[in-house]
């Protein structure tokens, strides 16, 4: 079994690249995997291994400038959920491309998890996902709006399409850990939205600490490693990844017509040309051989 442990700190770090060769050795040396990354914003990312060896990354990362109040939020995964140990440089720990957005100077209102149900199902509360459209695809708060945008840089635009649909209403939005509103509570508040809130410690949070019985979530929570969904209690879900579009689908879905695996699936059938699906045939098929000879592909490493 092991311990799953997704994190994110803002922070002012003068120089991330001095960081990052310590933390890297000390993944390693712990036999941890998964991604860390590293900017002058802070850290961010997921990690998996023993439980002794995540404390002692979490003790690194909390000795840290300006990191000593982190938090984190720990769960399980019966199988390795991540094929290496990365530690990247990034601009940004969450890329939303506006360089005004600063979460260390003001974000909205944090609501705890047993208090959420009651915000969101306020009628002047408009609920708004931050996350990416294939992520909602599979579980939402009830009423939610879905921007359905591709990545988070779009969500600027998004508002500034749609924000006269929210005149005269309190703002409340979720991602999956917490690290997206902070950056767009931020944001909405440099466009003068004075009431903003934002679900802390996220959706993960809210499925460890509220009762399915209780539950205003409907579906289920994707995460970003080999696990690819979550339910109440953190458990892990029934989906699996189509590995040509990176999205999530069910198992039963690889009995349908469109599904070849690492080539297509019902929702990115048509959208690669048949050039692409020879290409990936061809990737499933060198997969194929390095498994044979008790190899990991390239591409899997990179997982």
């Amino acid at each position: 079994m092991f311990t799953v442990c997704a994190l994110y700190h803002f922070t002012r770090f003068d120089d991330p690249a001095a960081i990052r060769g310590p933390l890297l050795a000390l993944c390693e040396r712990e036999k941890i995997c998964g991604s860390l990354l590293l900017a002058r914003e802070g850290v961010n990312g997921t990690i998996a291994g023993s439980a002794a060896g995540i404390d002692a990354v979490l003790a690194h990362i909390r000795a840290l400038p300006g990191c000593a109040d982190l938090e984190w939020k720990l769960s399980t995964a019966s199988e390795r959920p991540f094929a290496r140990m990365k530690v990247r440089l990034k601009k940004e720990i969450v890329t939303m491309g506006q360089p005004d957005v600063d979460p260390l100077a003001a974000v909205g209102h944090y609501v705890e998890p047993a208090e959420w149900n009651q915000l969101i199902r306020s009628p002047d509360v408009a609920v708004i996902d931050t996350r990416n459209d294939y992520e909602v695809a599979i579980g939402t708060f009830e009423g939610a709006v879905d921007p359905q945008t591709v990545s988070f840089r779009e969500f600027p635009a998004w508002w500034e399409e749609n924000k006269d649909r929210f005149h005269n209403k309190r703002i409340a939005m979720f991602c999956t850990g917490g690290i997206r509103c902070e950056k767009s509570t931020n944001f909405l508040m440099g466009q003068g939205i004075e009431d903003v809130y934002h679900l802390k410690g996220g959706i993960l949070k809210y499925l460890e600490e509220v009762p399915a019985e209780d539950s205003a979530w409907q579906g289920e929570c994707f995460v970003f490693d080999r696990r690819v969904s979550v339910g109440h209690g953190l458990t892990e879900g029934p989906h699996i990844l189509c590995h040509a579009c990176r999205r999530p689908i069910l198992p039963e879905d690889r009995a349908r017509p469109e599904y070849e695996e690492g080539v297509s699936c019902h929702l990115c059938i048509d959208e690669t040309t048949e050039a692409d699906k020879a290409r990936f045939r061809e990737r499933q098929k060198q997969i194929a051989l390095a498994k044979a000879r008790g190899e990991k592909h390239l591409t899997e490493l990179d997982d």
